[in-house]
Formats: C-alpha cells, structure tokens, sequence
C-alpha cells in the first residue's frame, strides 16, 4: 500500500495515481516472474492509504527477481518515490 504526499490540487493527485497504475501494471510485460499485478486506488476518502498493489508469483525467489528489476525500480523512482509519504508490504503465500 502507498500514502502519497499532499497534493494542492486532487486532480493532480488522481492523475498521479492514474500514472503509477498504467506503469505498474505494464510491468508483466518486462518482467516474466509476475505472474499478475493490479493496481487499486482507494475511494474511501476516510482511509489513510491512497492505493494498494496486488500481485502473485510463484515464488519468494521471482518477487525478489522482481524487486531488483530494472524496471520495477525504474517506476519506484520515478513515479512513486517523489510523491511517496508511506509505504507497507506483506508478503504471504498462499497454501
């Protein structure tokens, strides 16, 4: 899940969201090990966190594959990192 920063305007905010969705989830297309990602905004304007990212592998081993990709860091620092006010992660498996 991610907390942007403020934004003056909720337009600008709402684009932002729409951009790290469109990148986020052009993902599979660089890296093979997703085996799906989704992208959501949350529309509970009384919720701290601002969108959560889903996605599956098959293995612990493909989503550290994934997290060392130069792609996926591409969008974490260019579209996430400068607008980022918090981020949390849990990694599960699914038996």
């Amino acid at each position: 899940m991610f907390k942007l920063k403020a934004f003056d305007d909720p337009s600008e905010k709402q684009a932002r969201i729409a951009a790290i969705k469109t990148a986020l989830e052009s993902l599979p297309s660089h890296i093979n090990t997703i085996r799906s990602i989704r992208v959501d905004a949350n529309i509970n304007p009384t919720e701290d966190w601002d969108l959560i990212l889903t996605s599956e592998f098959d293995t612990i081993a493909d989503v550290q594959a994934y997290s060392v990709h130069p792609a996926h860091i591409a969008v974490g620092r260019e579209l996430i990192a400068p607008f980022r006010q918090a981020r949390a992660c849990v990694d599960y498996e699914i038996n």
